[in-house]
């Protein structure tokens, strides 16, 4: 308290009771006139005042009471302390004023708590000029209303504890555990250095930070953060800072200056060159490996700036963080350097290697000295020597890495065959080389390729050993239903039982239609199918099989169809065909295993004869193309694609028969094949079949035809698949196009697509979910979708009153055929019944 201030406080006798053992703060109030502020004299305060006063006063922990509207300042020698420099001048200041920096924050709080309301803080950050620069502060404030006797609120009362201290800590604590574990994934100096400079950079708000590496009195800058200045990565003196900075550097301690310009440790040609780089303070932090300087950190801002304990702390913190990283990457890099296999160098574009590693002389066999005092190129074989180094001078020219191989001799007279990596430094001068011998890899290549043709020849017969196995196995069993069906017929026919014979019947002729398939495909394989050949719309082909393609081919393939609008009636085999479709995408899905782009596209041809096709006689032709983005194929896979067994697949995942089968069938019908492919470019198929001339007979192509329920399609879910057989036949004879699930689970996505679905017919005891909840399910989003449900259990047990809604019918197993299609036109109705198809 000044003398002035002390003259004219009262007497201790004199000065109101309520002030008596409140410390410091007590007497300034005691001596401060209050006539002039919206208190108004001391002796005219208010009981709720004084009491508040006394209490505050004589309290340990900082408080601090906002009076009245303006919130005039009254406070304890705790919270003096929290005030640093702006105490006293606080004591009896407006609130909003005394703190401007955070009048908003303050004039919430006075609207708050003088309304009646509290509030509480924890951590509470706020950036407060306590000591006449911006301090960065954390605090836990406690806000209550002090009430007058009227029971209105009169003042504000606040309870604060600065958490600063802890928050910093621990927040420094996340910063450097954060760093310390990133900078352990990392494997170079460069990335090491730079991703510290960064992080250090964004935390201090710093224009530049670096590490640098010591040694011979000089620092080499390899990476640095800079913001709002330069970059000084190079090579610098650290004598240039003057004897008396170098000093300080020695003992160890963080060298920190805040002003450049003003420090007397500096010399003038350090503060010269230091302005020249923009450096108005920095931090500058030594790390010394025993007795050697190692290494320096240095934080530097553009302009004079104080820099706290704490900033210091955390710097060097960093740089011991940096200095253990950067050894670590180094410690690996030489361990790899000595045991890796591979030929490591140095060199220049003078000619002369300055290191190699260990895999030299294991390989060539010949010292370190030898390699390191002889041009490089008296190495190479006389025939390599000038592609090599034109390949090393494009190298330093473009300043990108290259590869290419040659010739290196050996001690005892022979020769490697090498394969190199070079990429340049960035010094200009220098560059590094990765060698490989291969030397072992070629030979092993050789018997490789001497072995393969023998493994392909031997792959081929026991292709076929499989197949003819197969085939003898699937004989005998379709032989046997059928021999064994016409037994049973005999007899039952000798002794008059009729009543089973055309149960037999079926079987046999089941058997008798499943050896017939298999008759086709092997037919298909040998060029000799029957073929049935009609006018066929091949982009209603390809749309009648989209929705079948995209789920084979998965999510990872992008499917694009792009037909032509023009196109002309093929004539063609319809079912062979779709097969022929199907197997081009599946090897187009599998030579894509990451995923790609497939392409199925339809254009017309015309043939005529100037030109080479590959063998396809002059005419019109219909093209479907399968387009991928796959790994492709060789011009020596090309030349073997139709051979018979020929795969490129793994044993066991194909015999190789697709593509010789598609080639058959579009021999047989008249067509041809193309393949267009490349390795790395992906791989296009053409499929030419010919054009239909003349009239189109109706019902001549199965896609076009309009029998009854054109246009409407029928989901059928049934988990028994013959059961679904049966089903999905006779909607097929009774005109309806089929969509078939064996569960809930694989028919929800369908039922949730935009595609077409008239009528859901379905078992009701599927496994999963039941009939019943897909249906519900399906409604959700088809909510005029006729249903018809099929149950095995008696029909008086499955329906219950509440299990059938409007549009919703069922049938009970087992029924008869003609049953079944009554039942499904009944529920869907006749075709002029029903609105047309969208």
């Amino acid at each position: 308290m000044s003398t002035a201030l002390a003259a004219s406080a009262p007497s201790r006798s004199d000065r109101p009771m309520f002030l008596a053992g409140g410390g410091r703060c007590a007497d300034l109030i005691a001596a401060k006139n209050w006539a002039n502020t919206p208190l108004g004299p001391i002796a005219a305060w208010s009981t709720c005042l004084t009491n508040a006063t006394s209490l505050m006063l004589r309290s340990r922990i900082p408080i601090v009471m906002l009076w009245g509207r303006e919130g005039v300042m009254l406070y304890n020698d705790a919270y003096s302390g929290f005030a640093g420099a702006r105490h006293p001048d606080l004591l009896g200041s407006n609130v909003r004023e005394g703190w401007g920096e955070v009048a908003d924050f303050n004039d919430n709080v006075m609207n708050v708590v003088l309304a009646g309301g509290t509030l509480h803080y924890r951590d509470q950050e706020l950036t407060l000029l306590r000591n006449g620069a911006p301090e960065q502060v954390w605090m836990d404030l406690d806000y209550s209303p002090v009430l007058a006797e009227t029971g209105i609120p009169a003042g504000v009362i606040c309870f604060l504890a600065e958490t600063t201290e802890r928050v910093a800590a621990e927040r420094k604590s996340d910063f450097l555990f954060t760093l310390s574990e990133d900078l352990r994934a990392l494997s170079t100096p460069a990335e090491i250095m730079s991703l510290a400079a960064e992080r250090l950079g964004n935390w201090l708000d710093a224009s530049r930070v670096f590490y640098a590496e010591i040694a011979s009195g000089r620092m080499t800058v390899e990476r640095d953060y800079a913001r709002r200045v330069g970059s000084i990565v190079g090579e610098h003196s650290l004598e240039a800072f003057g004897p008396d900075l170098l000093a300080a550097y020695r003992i160890g301690t963080p060298v920190t200056v805040q002003d450049v310009q003003l420090d007397a440790r500096l010399s003038l040609d350090a503060k010269a060159g230091l302005a020249s780089r923009e450096v108005g303070a920095f931090v500058d932090v030594v790390l010394f490996e025993e007795t050697q300087w190692v290494g320096l950190l240095a934080v530097q801002n553009d302009t004079p700036r104080i820099w706290s304990k704490a900033e210091e702390t955390l710097i060097h913190d960093v740089g011991e963080r940096v200095r253990g990283a950067v050894e670590r990457a180094r410690a690996e890099r030489d361990r790899l350097w000595d045991l890796t296999q591979d030929m490591l160098a140095r060199a220049d574009y003078r000619g002369m290697m300055s290191a190699v590693s260990p895999a030299w002389t294991r390989v060539l066999g010949w010292s370190e000295n030898e390699l390191l005092t002889r041009g490089y190129a008296s190495f190479m074989h006389p025939e390599d020597e000038a592609p090599t180094l034109s390949a090393i001078a494009r190298m330093a020219e473009t300043r990108q890495p290259a590869r290419f191989e040659n010739r290196i001799a050996t001690r005892d007279g022979g020769w490697k065959s090498v394969e190199w990596t070079v990429a340049p430094e960035p010094d200009g001068a220098n560059f590094v080389a990765v060698g490989r011998d291969l030397s072992d890899a070629k030979a092993r290549q050789a018997e490789l390729e001497a072995a393969h043709e023998a493994l392909r020849q031997s792959q081929k017969m026991d292709a076929v050993g499989q197949l003819t196995g197969g085939i003898a196995h699937d004989f005998n069993n379709m032989l046997t239903g059928i021999i064994g069906s016409l037994d049973l017929i005999q007899r039952n026919i000798a002794t008059g039982r009729m009543d089973r014979v055309d149960r037999y019947i079926e079987a046999a002729m089941t058997s008798a239609q499943r050896a017939a398939a298999l008759t086709s495909r092997l037919l298909a394989f040998g060029r000799r199918q029957s073929l049935d050949l009609t006018a066929i719309d091949v982009n209603a082909l390809v749309e009648g099989l989209e929705e079948l393609l995209r789920r084979t081919l998965g999510e990872q393939v992008e499917f694009e169809t792009r037909l032509a609008s023009d196109l002309w009636t093929a004539s063609t085999d319809a079912h062979q065909l779709e097969s022929a479709l199907l197997n081009l995408c599946i090897n187009a899905r599998d030579a894509m295993p990451q995923g790609g782009k497939l392409i199925v596209e339809t254009a017309n041809f015309e043939r005529d004869d100037g030109r080479d096709h590959g063998g396809l006689d002059a005419g019109d032709y219909v093209v479907l193309s399968v387009t991928d983005s796959g790994s492709g194929m060789s011009p020596s896979t090309l030349e073997k694609v139709f051979e018979p067994f020929f795969t490129t697949k793994p044993v066991g995942q194909g015999t190789g028969l697709g593509l010789s089968m598609i080639y058959g069938f579009a021999q047989q019908s008249g067509g041809h094949v193309q393949i267009d492919s490349e390795l790395g470019r992906g791989t296009t198929v053409k499929l030419f079949v010919q054009r239909f001339h003349g009239e189109r007979p109706v019902g001549s192509d199965r896609l076009s035809q309009t029998p009854l329920g054109a246009g409407e399609f029928v989901m059928v879910v049934e988990d028994d698949p013959s059961v679904r057989l049966i089903v999905t036949e006779v909607l097929t004879e009774i005109g309806y196009g089929v969509i078939e699930a064996v569960d809930a689970a694989s028919a929800i996505p369908i039922l949730e697509s935009g595609r077409q679905i008239d009528l859901l017919v379905t078992d009701v005891g599927l496994p999963g979910l039941n009939g019943r909840q897909l249906a519900e399910i399906a409604r959700q989003t088809r909510p005029e979708l006729k249903v018809l449900f099929v149950t095995g259990y008696a029909e008086n047990a499955t329906v219950r009153t509440g299990f059938l809604d409007e549009g919703m019918d069922m049938m009970t197993k087992p029924f008869a055929v003609e049953a079944l299609a009554e039942k499904i036109r009944d529920t869907l109705g006749s075709p002029t019944d029903r609105p047309p198809a969208n």
